[in-house]
């Protein structure tokens, strides 16, 4: 298993969609990536200049490219990873302002959303 910091720029005119899509758990049951993906995005923070990141475990190679074709690519551009130790990308981000104020979680076992 491998945990991946996501960098990503939001398309400003899918942002309110993408919200409402996680308030209402629509890629949840996405399988086998829906829950990680869902829990990744509700934490999900700005960087800065109009990027989010966020910290997601992953599968794939490359990494994320499931994700990127079910939805990622339909809401983000210019994504960019970078390895991570789990939690690492949550503790390292923590101090950013969410990118969803109203679905931003609590902590897991540390940093991340829960």
């Amino acid at each position: 298993m491998a945990y991946y910091l996501v960098r990503a720029r939001p398309k400003p005119e899918r942002l309110a969609e993408l919200a409402e899509k996680l308030r209402a758990h629509a890629f949840m049951d996405l399988r086998p990536f829906g829950q990680s993906l869902s829990q990744g995005l509700n934490g999900a923070r700005w960087e800065g200049e109009g990027v989010a990141v966020w910290e997601e475990e992953d599968y794939c190679s490359p990494p994320l490219a499931m994700e990127r074709a079910a939805m990622l690519d339909d809401y983000f551009d210019e994504i960019t990873v970078e390895r991570v130790a789990r939690d690492e990308g949550w503790v390292r981000i923590a101090a950013l302002p969410p990118l969803f104020p109203e679905l931003a979680t609590a902590g897991s076992s540390t940093a991340g959303p829960a």
